[in-house]
Parts: structure tokens; sequence; C-alpha cells
């Protein structure tokens, strides 16, 4: 097992990290100065496919690279605890004779609060930034603190520490510690065995396909349907092989294909997109509804793809969807707009027998107001959400006010003519 695993940060935190990584011969470090996203776009995005995994070396390149978003893979940081954080204040309280409310800090509070108490001092710092990301703006914090005469030092990373020297700011950098570079190491060791475990999980895609569809009515025989089907065939063994599964019918129109989670979610983008099945044309994509099953044995994944696939054809005809080994379902697949819930509830089941709308419905609902953030909704926002019609939406919020589960609190006139819609409070999610 060999991890590539991508280092950023600042050059010279580098030495101290790496001096730690050497002794993990499971890991291949490559070190990518980063200082600001400009740098990333430029030095990160090649690397990408080349990466396992990431580690910056402290929280402030840290929260740079999520603000990115351009990494996918996971993302690690050292952190700044114990004895790294109180080691550095007290030099700072020793070399200029200043209380800690005369100090300036810019990362997590309460962590700077529990190394002072950690060290002894019950002072709570007074100026602490953790909103700021930017190298600038952190730069700028710092500098008018010192400039009003609020505070007479500064610690921080580099290279503020490096822009504030040169203003003439007494400033101190932090460095991480061997035992919070080892902790992180031990982190991604794990966290990548599990990653790799997860690969290698049984998934069993259960296909339905519609020969019916694109034939034009009157115009077709029973020999038809047979050599529409074995053509589909045809192409699902061509699919099966470049997923390196195995394919079984089972029964007219159905088939059910046994591989690995790894190579689905590479072929899917991370369960995102719906596979490319080659000489699939429009028609054909659209007579496909599939449900993918993720699970520890060929018949839990079995019992999820069958699980998915249910809730794929109450979407509609040409629609993915999966069910993960923890009984989320996501979906559908290649939608810009798509949901993750879980189907099993006891609260949303009492829910389903007092409305009569399914547990599925209501998952999907649930997975709606999450997504918006809002219990507050029309049937058009409702629909768009759920991939249903709006006549359907209203349908189901019509079925929540009757049993105590949705009230009307207010109404908004279209921009063109037509009722007003209501708007619904959704309650007891």
């Amino acid at each position: 097992m060999k991890i590539r695993l991508g280092l950023l940060g600042v050059a010279d935190s580098f030495e101290i990290i790496q001096s730690v990584i050497i002794k993990y011969p499971e890991i291949i470090c490559i070190p990518i100065e980063c200082l600001t996203e400009e740098d990333l776009i430029k030095n990160v995005s090649p690397l990408l496919e080349e990466v396992d995994m990431w580690l910056c070396t402290g929280p402030i390149t840290y929260k740079i690279v999520q603000e990115w978003k351009g990494i996918e893979a996971p993302v690690f940081y050292v952190t700044y605890t114990g004895s790294t954080l109180y080691k550095t204040v007290l030099q700072v309280l020793y070399e200029q004779k200043i209380e800690v409310d005369e100090i300036s800090f810019d990362s997590n509070a309460s962590m700077w609060e529990q190394a002072l108490q950690e060290a002894g001092i019950k002072t709570k710092p007074r100026f602490v930034e953790s909103e700021i990301i930017s190298l600038e703006g952190l730069v700028q914090y710092h500098f008018e603190l010192w400039k009003s005469g609020q505070t007479k030092a500064a610690i921080t990373g580099h290279p503020i520490h490096h822009e504030l020297r040169l203003l003439g700011v007494p400033t101190y950098r932090t460095l991480p510690s061997t035992m919070a570079v080892e902790a992180v190491l031990n982190n991604i060791l794990r966290t990548y065995e599990m990653l790799h475990f997860k690969s290698t999980q049984i998934a069993v895609q259960i296909i339905e396909i519609d020969s019916f569809v694109g034939l034009i009515k009157d115009t077709f025989s029973t020999d038809e349907i047979f050599r529409i089907e074995i053509k589909y065939m045809e192409k699902l063994l061509s699919y099966t092989k470049k997923v390196h599964g195995s394919i079984k019918s089972s029964g007219f129109g159905r088939y059910v294909i046994f591989t690995t989670r790894g190579l689905l979610q590479d072929i899917t983008g991370n369960f995102r997109q719906i596979p490319d099945i080659h000489d699939f044309d429009q028609a054909s994509k659209e007579a496909v509804t599939c449900g993918i099953g993720i699970g520890q044995t060929v018949y839990d994944a079995e019992i999820n793809a069958g699980n998915a696939l249910l809730h794929a054809k109450e979407c509609g005809k040409g629609t993915w969807m999966v069910c993960f080994d923890d009984k989320k379902i996501a979906g559908p697949l290649g939608k810009p707009e798509q949901l993750t819930y879980s189907y099993i509830s006891e609260q949303l089941e009492s829910i389903s027998q007092q409305t009569s709308l399914s547990v599925i419905t209501l998952n999907k609902l649930k997975s709606s107001l999450k997504k918006l953030s809002n219990d507050e909704l029309n049937a058009n926002e409702l629909a768009n959400y759920m991939q249903i019609t709006p006549r359907s939406a209203r349908r189901i919020l019509t079925a929540l006010e009757e049993k105590g589960f949705a009230q009307v609190v207010a109404e908004e006139k279209p921009h063109t003519r037509g009722r007003p819609r209501k708007i619904y409070k959704i309650s007891h999610f």
C-alpha cells in the first residue's frame, strides 16, 4: 500500500513535517508550496489525479483549500494545540514583557484559551480572528491592532509572520510539533484503509429495460421486441466488461450486474453521473432504469439495489438511484439537483400511516427541505427539488396540511396570470 500524499502550505513547515513522514514507508510525499488560491489553481490542479490525499501544513492553508473547493480527495491539516501553542505564547510574554490580552492571534479562540489554561495562564486572549482567510486580510488585521496601540505583538503563521515583521510588528511564528504531525499521519493511514475497504465493497446494479420505448404503435411484433432485447443485452455485456463485473438475466427486461463499489464510483463520478454505456442513444438511455446497491455481502447489496430501483421508478423511466450500505438513498444520477436521504425512520413511518404518503415520498420531502435550508416553500419549489409535477407537489402539501404537518403561512401572486401560490410551513420533520 502506497499513499500519494500532497503536502500543501509554506516551505518553512515542510522540513519539520517531512522529517516525520520519512518514518512512514507507506507514504510518498509530494510537497507543493501554496499560499493563495492562485497557487492552488496553478500548482495543484495539474496533480489532482496523481494524489490520493492532501495534508495542509496548518489551519490557514486548510481554510484557503476549503474555500477553493477544487479538491475532492480527503484533505487534512496539522493542528496547533497544546505545547506547540503555549510554548509560543510563553516566548512572547517573556521576551516582550506584556500581557496575553495585548497579543493578537488568528485561529480558533477556544484552541488558544485551552492552550493558555494548560500553561496555567488564566487571562483570556482579547483579539482572536478566525473568520478572515485571505493573507492580505490577516496582515491588515494584526497591523491595525498594533498600529492603534491595542496590541503589542502578534502570533501567526507564514507568510503573514514575514509581512508583519517588515511592517515593524513584533511577530512570532507557530510551527507544527512532531507529535501533531504523527497524529494527523496516523489519521491519514486509518482513513486510507477505510476508503480502500469501501472501494472493495460489493456493488449490484438492477437494470430494467423498457423495450417498448421508441417503438411506433401497432408496427411492432414479438420478434421485433426480442430483437431489441438482444440488442440491449449486447450493449450491457460491453458495459459489464467495462466495470469488470458479471451479468445475469432476472426475467424479461431485467438484468443484474455484479461489480465493486470502487469501479462503479469511478465511472459515475462518485455516484453523481449516469455511466456512459457504449452505443446507447438518447432513446436507449430513457428506456433504462437502474438501482445501484452497495453492501458488505452480495445479499445486502442486492437488497439495497432493489430499494434503489423502487426509488428510481418513482422518479420515472431512465432514472438511476443508489442505495448505500448505511441505507441512504442518493440521486437521481446525472441531475443537477440530487437528493440524499435515509429511507428508515420511525417518525416518517408514523407520518406515512397518517397521511397515506409513502415513506419514500416523505424522505424526499425531508431531503428537499434540508437542501433549501428552509421549512417554508410552495408547490413549484417542492416540484423542482423532488423532480415531480407541481400537481403532485400540491397533492403532497395538501395531504400534510390536512393532518397538521403543514400549514399555509402566506400567499404570493405570480408574475403572470394564475391563482396565488400558497406558501406552506412544514413541521414535525
